[in-house]
């Protein structure tokens, strides 16, 4: 009955979207995954600014994570005046869930960018599907696959191959980007639920309005009334941010986790490519090429054997 409910409010939130609602089921899906693919691009240009930032300026993650929530809360505010919308929250728990670990997710990804290379965080970051079937093993029993334990290990030696290359000791401070996958992986989730019962602008209203909450009250000492040459980094970091969230929010309305998971996935490429070029990040080492694709191979794996088990 609750599965039932919940497909329900999610065809009257849908159908409140006129515009959408009148196009094909197929091009619907399709912006759904556009939405997503430019979520994506959106978030690696904000974390092109942090590298950037590091040659100029001395700003510490937390204040750019704090900014990005806080312009964030402001645009969905002003988006909600415009259309005159009041917001439905139904599940609260679903919304601190996904405002809480989307916050850690955020912080350890800019930080895991500060400390290591735009590659290395981005890609790593990218490790939350593989997360995801981990859990799902523990958690839901009638969804255990053999084949997905098996591309958990195949990512598993993707992801020790980009943290430790060369050597047998790896980079501490890659952690924090697998940090962020791991927990990437919660918020997702809660997402991907939220998303039957809000809309998009009740999910980013909580999200960006208690991350600000959380980030000011952790890190108010890293705070600070910026210059105009750190609050340039600040606002296009922070701006793409948003815009990215805002893209991800919308898409995960029209698409499945699985194909979300997949899009998401393109992120993997761009910053084992642009990383070099970009941000003058030293490139990756055959070793690292060969863990960002079997990190990317494990996810499309999962993805699409998900997706033939979800239509049989």
């Amino acid at each position: 009955m609750n599965v039932k409910r919940a497909d329900r409010q999610h065809s009257v939130i849908q159908s409140n979207t006129s515009a959408v609602g009148r196009l094909p089921r197929k091009a619907v899906v399709w912006l759904g995954c556009l939405a997503i693919l430019l979520a994506e691009i959106c978030f690696y240009i904000s974390t092109i600014y942090i590298r950037w930032a590091r040659m100029e300026v001395d700003v510490d993650p937390a204040f750019f994570v704090f900014f990005r929530f806080v312009l964030g809360f402001l645009v969905v505010c002003g988006v909600l005046l415009i259309k005159r919308r009041d917001l439905k929250p139904r599940r609260y728990d679903l919304l601190a869930g996904r405002a809480i670990f989307n916050c850690m997710a955020v912080f350890c990804f800019y930080k895991a960018v500060a400390v290591t290379s735009l590659a290395e965080g981005n890609i790593l970051n990218m490790t939350y599907p593989v997360f995801l079937a981990v859990a799902s093993w523990f958690v839901l029993k009638e969804q255990r696959d053999g084949v997905a334990i098996a591309m958990v290990a195949v990512a598993v030696a993707g992801i020790w191959m980009i943290l430790a290359p060369e050597q047998m000791t790896p980079n501490i401070n890659n952690l924090w980007g697998l940090a962020s996958g791991i927990t990437a992986a919660f918020a997702i989730l809660c997402l991907n639920i939220s998303r039957r019962f809000h809309d998009t602008e009740t999910i980013l209203f909580y999200m960006f309005g208690l991350g600000s909450v959380i980030m000011f009250g952790l890190f108010h000492n890293r705070i600070f009334w910026p210059n105009p040459a750190e609050f340039y980094y600040l606002f296009w970091c922070g701006g793409f941010g948003v815009v990215g969230q805002y893209l991800l929010t919308l898409g995960y309305r029209y698409v499945t986790a699985v194909e979300g998971g997949v899009l998401s996935s393109s992120r993997i490429l761009m910053a084992a490519v642009l990383g070099p070029w970009i941000a003058l990040d030293p490139p990756l080492t055959v070793t690292g090429w060969i863990g960002a694709g079997l990190i990317l191979t494990a996810n499309v794996v999962l993805a699409v054997r998900k997706s033939r088990k979800l239509t049989s």
